[in-house]
């Protein structure tokens, strides 16, 4: 126990307790792991949690056929690059403008957009918390939290123990680039990127540099606005 009374595996029981309060569903990732019988992926390679994607596309997207479901799926998995900042400006592009797909109706071919987030009604999204998610891609990694969204996995938190000797909140930010490198594909879905040592919180984006990671603070609430 350290002397500012948190280890680091409490630190990351604390990000998931806070998180579940803001309605998150919290998992630990051994248990959806490969092999287990609450599977939810096929590999230790994937990083996309499929069927909740399914689930999710033929949800918000209830107009569209499951042909087309499929296809729209297929585009959000498929790289069409090595580079992995031009995966990732592929899918915001996805996310922001929904994914293109084409299917019959009659003798017609409908040109349409299957939606990954239902903006308008944030309560009909899947909104999931996995704690030490093990990926195997050009290294094995574990990362402390990834949010997924959808299935989607959005963001990445890395986190440390304020008190321990060289693990501090900069030790952090370096896991996560060292997890860019061994695990490029987890980031081609990445919106945002978090360090925290337990005490201080900062957040980033994928090309951010150290510089660039800035405090994370909480909304303003009502009792602010009075004073």
């Amino acid at each position: 126990m350290s002397h500012y009374g948190m280890t680091e595996s409490e630190v990351e029981e604390a990000a998931l307790y806070y998180l579940e309060q803001v309605g998150y569903t919290t998992l630990n990732g051994p248990t959806i792991a490969p092999g287990e019988p609450t599977a939810e992926r096929d590999t230790y390679n994937d990083v996309v949690l499929t069927q909740r994607l399914r689930t999710a596309l033929t949800r918000i997207n209830p107009h569209i056929p499951p042909d087309a479901i499929d296809e729209a799926l297929r585009q959000v998995i498929r790289s069409e690059s090595q580079n992995l900042v031009e995966n990732n400006r592929r899918f915001h592009k996805f996310l922001t403008d929904g994914v293109p797909v084409a299917y019959q109706d009659g003798d017609r071919t409908i040109h349409d957009q299957a939606w990954l987030i239902d903006f308008h009604q944030p309560l009909n999204n899947d909104w999931l918390a996995v704690n030490q998610f093990t990926i195997h891609e050009n290294n094995h990694r574990r990362p402390d939290i990834i949010l997924f969204l959808n299935g989607l996995p959005i963001a990445v938190l890395e986190l440390k123990n304020a008190a321990a000797e060289n693990a501090d909140i900069d030790t952090a930010y370096n896991q996560l680039q060292t997890y860019k490198k061994d695990i490029p594909s987890l980031f081609t879905y990445n919106q945002g990127l978090v360090i925290s040592d337990g005490i201080n919180a900062q957040v980033g984006t994928l090309t951010a540099d150290r510089s660039r990671f800035m405090p994370w603070r909480n909304p303003p609430s009502a009792a602010d606005n009075l004073i």
